[in-house]
């Protein structure tokens, strides 16, 4: 999910007070269904706890408006959870920051959040999911090569190295539909490297479009799992469906693949500072000659807010997608600056990487998380179908 998941239990509560007479009031309808500020004011307390980004009262609505959406669908083709299923999916969660779901939801409740936020958080997800495994599943094509592929990804990660090219299309809040249906017509229509290149150069945002979005080699373990199966899916000159990133849309376009058979099964934890700085090439300068050492970096942010800089230890399956992109390109003590965040540049400085070894996935479950990574690229414009058919109101 988020890099501040680990250590989000150091975090204080941040909460403004709410009139108890206000809490219940309903600040949205969707459908005819209120989201009150009761929901907002808590879904906004457990994204600062998880550190996501974006403003947390924007975002918490947004996402409430999206579980609202979701739910009435769920209704609508007779999908329900279990509360085995529901338990599960909290412990699953709770997992990745290594607690339980008992101690994941004491620790929410340090920083005054309810047990009932976290379960409908988690049961909005399930729901989904479900929903649309019921409306895809079977329009998904999945054949053997596909999962022979990722199950050698899974299970040999850095056995595998891929060249390829991104193309980085903004999704600025608001223009998030704009940028997925500029993405999916450039997934529809471009074909080959130099097509993909031109592209690149008139809309990619990121410091690769003057070179046409080409990346060096990338071991596939410094990737977000979900996006290095999805490149690995590709042929050479094939165009990646559009994946979602926080403010951004991302194609990818594969060049090659170069394999080392001798490599181990390993799992990858990442060890990085975020430093909001101002955007002043002659600061940044300043303290990326420093980026060989976090903890100098550290010393830097003495006198500042907390939230100019943050430490993670995480695994890479918890690191935001837009963040990991970046790590991923950086060997240790490198930084990059290609983030922003109200006004800021977000300079990403990466400590290092841990290497572990860990019990390889089975088939079976390398089959479902392909299967599930290619309804994912189908989600997204199912979501947007529903918005927009969609009555969402103020009262």
């Amino acid at each position: 999910m988020t890099a501040g998941l680990v250590g989000f239990a150091l975090m204080a509560p941040v909460a403004g007070p709410v009139l108890a007479q206000d809490l219940f009031a309903p600040q949205v309808y969707v459908n005819d269904r209120a989201v009150t500020t009761y929901e907002v004011e808590q879904r906004a307390m457990f994204l600062r706890l998880l550190r996501a980004p974006g403003n947390p009262e924007e975002e918490a609505l947004k996402a409430l408006i999206e579980d609202r959406l979701r739910q009435t669908e769920a209704e609508r083709l007779g999908i329900k959870l279990s509360d085995k299923e529901v338990t599960d999916g909290m412990t699953e969660f709770a997992s990745r920051a290594n607690l339980t779901a008992e101690q994941f939801v004491a620790e929410l409740g340090k920083a005054g959040v309810a047990a009932e936020t976290f379960r409908d958080f988690v049961a909005s997800g399930l729901l989904w999911r479900k929903a649309v495994r019921e409306r895809f599943l079977g329009q998904v094509p999945i054949n053997e090569n596909d999962v022979d592929r990722a199950l050698e990804a899974a299970t040999r990660p850095n056995a595998l190295q891929v060249l390829a090219s991104e193309l980085v299309i903004p999704a600025p809040e608001g223009q998030e539909a704009e940028a997925m249906a500029r993405a999916q017509e450039l997934s529809d229509t471009l074909s080959g490297e130099a097509a993909f290149a031109a592209a690149a150069r008139r809309y990619s945002a990121s410091p690769t479009a003057g070179a046409g979005g080409r990346l060096d080699w990338l071991p596939l373990a410094n990737l977000p799992a979900a996006i290095g199966q999805k490149i690995l899916a590709l042929d050479a000159g094939e165009v990646s469906d559009p994946i979602s990133v926080p403010g951004a849309v991302v194609l990818f376009m594969l060049r090659d693949v170069a394999e080392d058979k001798t490599a181990e099964p390993l799992a990858v934890t990442v060890d990085w500072v975020e430093f909001l700085v101002p955007d002043d090439a002659t600061e940044i300068a300043r303290l990326q000659a420093l980026a060989d050492s976090c903890n100098a970096l550290e010393g830097q942010a003495k006198g500042l807010p907390e939230d100019r800089m943050t430490r993670t230890k995480a695994g890479l399956e918890t690191v935001p997608g837009d963040v990991a992109l970046e790590l991923a390109k950086l060997d240790r003590g490198e930084s990059s600056v290609a983030l922003s965040r109200g006004g800021f540049r977000r300079m990403l400085t990466l400590c290092g990487r841990e290497l572990t070894l860990e019990t390889p996935p089975t088939r079976d479950q390398v089959r479902e998380k392909v299967i599930n990574q290619k309804l994912e690229g189908l989600a997204e414009g199912y979501l947007e179908e529903l918005r927009s058919t969609a009555i969402i109101r103020e009262p």
